[in-house]
């Protein structure tokens, strides 16, 4: 039997200004040394005109900060951290990611949504691709990795729904797979083996959740052969570790 596509879920909707505000922040965040004004309307393709008086009140309330005409991250979001507590992916540290690295000599990531994008936060690996990954927190695709699924199996139906149906056309293969393996992602919290990747690495994640919240995902990744081959012994050394993250929360 055919998997059902998800109902047609109305996407949250963006609003332009918002949008705008925060590719800013995310551009300030990533050149700790400063950005122009030229520089931003370039990156976003937007007028300088618009970019400035976004700009002047990005300063004016402590998210911005400018000296000799630069701009660069300011107080406030830093503040909203602190305000916030620790985020709840904290649950899980780099020693527990380093932890789960030497038990399975694999590549270990821990993985979050922000928006509708992925980005690897942490890692323990020797490999300079993941490290990379990481380290400048580059976006990665959630349909076409192990702690993408492990995240969307965790989120609200709504917007799960609403992610699914805008998937690229390439990606409609992806979707019906997940949605198939949906029921039992959700209840055991792993994915196992699910074989996005359009490069010959696999993966094996599980979810990270606090107070019934999927906050993160941790995933194993290697080569496609070793993965399916170690598969049982992978599971239950991330098992063993979610049990700890747990008490924890």
């Amino acid at each position: 039997m055919a998997t059902p596509h998800p109902p047609q879920g109305k996407p949250r909707p963006r609003h332009r200004m918002v949008d705008r505000v925060a590719e800013i922040l995310d551009l300030a965040a990533r050149r700790p040394h400063g950005a122009t004004l030229t520089e931003m309307a370039r990156v976003l393709e937007a007028p300088l005109s618009s970019i400035q008086g976004l700009t002047n009140g990005l300063v004016a309330t402590g998210f911005l900060e400018e000296r000799d005409r630069l701009y660069t991250l300011g107080p406030a979001p830093h503040f909203l951290t602190r305000l916030a507590g620790t985020p709840a992916s904290d649950v899980v540290t780099h020693a527990d990611l380093e932890d789960i690295y030497d038990r399975t000599g694999l590549t270990t990531v821990l993985a979050v949504l922000v928006g509708a994008d992925l980005y690897y936060v942490d890692h323990a690996s020797t490999s300079p691709a993941y490290a990379y990954l990481a380290e400048n927190y580059v976006k990665r695709s959630v349909l076409r990795c192990s702690s993408g699924w492990a995240l969307l199996a965790g989120m609200e139906r709504r917007d799960l729904w609403s992610r699914l149906s805008a998937a690229r056309p390439e990606e409609e293969p992806l979707v019906e797979r997940l949605l198939a393996d949906l029921p039992t992602i959700q209840e055991t919290g792993l994915v196992i083996t699910p074989d996005v990747s359009e490069v010959e690495i696999e993966g094996i994640a599980t979810a990270v959740t606090v107070d019934g919240r999927t906050v993160a995902a941790v995933a194993c990744i290697g080569d496609h052969g070793e993965i399916n081959e170690r598969a049982d012994e992978i599971v239950g050394v991330l098992r063993e570790a979610r049990g700890r993250w747990a008490a924890r929360g």
